[in-house]
């Protein structure tokens, strides 16, 4: 990415947020972050990630922090050793918390498991023995394409106790997408199931993998790298079978003996690999390793979310596919011995107040989720989490995107009952863990705001020349100093990683977002740096428009592209979904339209008021709840709609393309 192509976004136009939020007394006299660790990171950063790193479990001590000496390729705690599934699972067994619940399952369908640390720790070690009997071994690649099932986390567990490296595939991805992963890893084993549960329907998976793994008009020859598929029987629908190379898990993983000594590897030991679509060419494998990474997800998710193992019940609503799954919910939350909820569900089906019924049920403490999917309860109505007590609720936090000043408060106040502090975390990732986030307890927050760098990362925004920007300035958000659970490169292509991440600033990691520090010098992220506009002129991020349209009462979700025009450059095109219990859901697109118009110049100014909004009952939106622009601007545009494999709902970019050719709203 060439980033002087969009010139610096100044963004001076973001609305100001002046409402702020105080930590209650009564939350940070408790709370496990302090200021003094800022003050402690800020002293010596190094000896602050020794502190941290020796809270792991370690077999052989390390005794160097950091080598650097290889920028921008990283090795941290490298001459110690370790293991991930040691550090998540036997040390709780080994220090008698054994009888804590681990995870309480809650399938779609309503069936339940309660799993604890002792069950986890037998399942994984016959697990572990059962990728032995099919010759997997230390540094082989597993892909695992599972629903949100206990395997999943068995399963990427068990690759970690033998020193194998997992590649967990999100189970909605296309047999092609599944292939080009298996193939870039050169995967030895697949593990999959017959299929999940989605609203109320079985979802096949296993006919996707026989798909992946045969030649097509992509591929002349066989997946030749892998020997077995592994499956998991969670739905019973009949199931085509390769005699030789598929086997059932219940047939390979139940007989197995419950003992098994953990692999110890060194922390530069690759723990996975994941894929990220990248805006053009092949996926990228983002590979971690072992020490660094465990290090700063069980460090982050214990200061961000303060959790306190004994009393918490901690629900992250993201899929284990994701890096969200990975850092929070297998390693960091397992490591600091954390009582989670695993759900495999949608948020409604079978009706929309199924998230809140399961916080009910469970008594959840801690929620973690996506600002696309608050927004989406927005638009449903406050009527429905208010049916059920929320009152366990203590902490709340957002995730995927920046979130909207509007969802801020709605989340704190109808979800949180206006007493949860809310942590808005900005990562990626390449960042393996949250870099970015207010400390509850320790921060006064401001809705949408990001706020600081947490103790130990060193990011900052700058201008085109690399120089930091002055408060109340925008720029591109960049990562000065190396951190433990940094990405340590692109699978087997040095130098894509280097040319991708350390080319544009010198010296420095680039995120790809743009940033706006504010008058108090906190950060405030604007979104890709490519989904900044030119408009007469006037740089605008497509991040601030969208609080501007949801900030109107009507609006219960927005997505603006800028699409070519031949007198300002650029126009702005804004897609906005009608919350269904306001004043708008009786409003006619041009009625919705006419308002809309008059609340951007009110917040922006007239130069934004965008060309053409569109009511829309959707927007389009990967698995992992990320707005897909691209597919808009095509449609803003008049182009042919690009790939829709990645959306959750391929069907969405038709009825926009129809709306917006019957020239709708407009």
């Amino acid at each position: 990415m060439d980033h002087h192509a969009h010139g610096t976004p100044t963004l001076e136009n973001l609305h100001t947020e002046t409402r702020t939020f105080s930590p209650l007394v009564s939350f940070a006299v408790h709370a496990n972050a302090t200021a003094y660790e800022y003050k402690k990171a800020e002293v010596d950063r190094l000896a602050y990630w020794r502190e941290q790193a020796l809270q792991l479990q370690w077999k052989i001590p390390f005794t160097e922090v950091l080598d650097w000496s290889d920028a921008p390729f990283a090795r941290w705690f490298h001459d110690g050793t370790l293991n991930a599934c040691d550090n998540a699972v036997d040390k709780h067994v080994r220090k008698g918390r054994g009888d804590r619940v681990a995870f309480y399952f809650e399938g779609e369908p309503g069936d339940t498991q309660t799993l604890t640390y002792n069950d986890m720790y037998e399942r994984v070690q016959k697990a572990a023995n059962g990728l032995l009997s099919l010759g997997v071994r230390k540094g082989d690649r597993v892909a695992i394409y599972l629903p949100q099932i206990p395997e999943a986390v068995v399963a990427m567990l068990a690759c970690a106790r033998i020193g194998a490296i997992h590649s967990v595939v999100f189970g909605g991805f296309s047999a092609e997408s599944l292939r080009q992963r298996i193939d870039d890893a050169e995967a030895k084993l697949v593990i999959t199931a017959d299929g999940g549960n989605r609203r109320g329907a079985h979802l096949a998976l296993k006919p996707l993998v026989d798909a992946a793994l045969v030649p097509s008009e992509n591929h002349d020859k066989p997946a030749e790298s892998v020997t077995n598929v592994l499956v998991v029987r969670r739905t019973g629908q009949d199931t085509a079978w390769v005699e030789g190379r598929d086997l059932w898990w219940h047939d390979v993983v139940d007989p197995q003996p419950a003992q098994h000594e953990p692999e110890w590897v060194d922390a530069e030991h690759p723990l996975f690999i994941l894929y990220t679509s990248g805006t053009t060419g092949t996926p990228k494998g983002l590979f971690h390793t072992t020490g660094g990474y465990l290090t700063q997800a069980m460090t982050s998710h214990k200061q961000v979310f303060d959790l306190k193992p004994e009393t918490d019940v901690y629900w992250c609503t993201a899929d284990v596919g994701w890096v969200t799954g990975h850092s929070y919910i297998v390693y960091g939350p397992m490591i600091n011995g954390a009582t989670q909820v695993l759900y495999e569900g949608v948020p409604n089906a079978p009706h929309e107040g199924r998230w809140w019924e399961i916080v009910e049920k469970y008594r959840v403490t801690i929620l973690y989720t996506a600002p696309t999917a608050i927004r989406t309860c927005m638009k449903w109505g406050e009527a429905i989490p208010d049916q059920y007590d929320l009152s366990s609720l203590r902490l709340l936090g957002s995730v995927g995107e920046p979130i909207n000043p509007e969802a801020w408060m709605w989340y704190r106040r109808v979800i949180g009952g206006n007493r949860c502090p809310v942590v808005d975390t900005w990562w990626q990732t390449e960042t393996g863990a949250i870099m970015i986030s207010p400390l509850p307890g320790v921060t006064a927050t401001k809705p949408g705001c990001a706020h600081a760098p947490l103790p130990g990362v060193v990011a900052d925004v700058v201008d085109d020349t690399g120089r930091s920007v002055s408060n109340g300035e925008g720029g591109y958000l960049v990562i000065r100093e190396p951190w433990p659970s940094m990405l340590r490169g692109i699978w087997g292509d040095r130098k894509r990683y280097r040319k991708t991440y350390w080319n544009q600033f010198d010296g420095m990691y680039f995120a790809g977002d743009g940033a706006k520090k504010d008058i108090d010098g906190e950060i405030w992220l604007m979104g890709r740096v490519d989904d900044v506009m030119n408009v007469s002129g006037h740089r605008l991020s497509t991040t601030e428009l969208e609080h501007a349209l949801v900030s109107h009462p009507w609006v219960a979700e927005a997505a603006v592209v800028g699409a070519s025009d031949e007198t300002t450059g650029q126009a702005v095109v804004a897609f906005v979904v009608v919350r269904s219990d306001g004043d708008g859901a009786q409003a006619t697109g041009e009625e919705v339209a006419q308002e809309l118009r008059k609340q951007v110049r009110r917040e922006i100014g007239p130069f934004a008021t965008p060309r053409t909004i569109l009511v829309v009952s959707e927007v389009p939106k990967t698995r992992s709840g990320k707005i897909m622009r691209r597919l808009l601007r095509d449609v803003a545009e008049n182009r042919p709609v690009g790939d829709v494999t990645t959306l959750a709902d391929g069907s969405v970019m038709n009825a926009i393309a129809e709306g917006l050719g019957a020239g709708k709203g407009d």
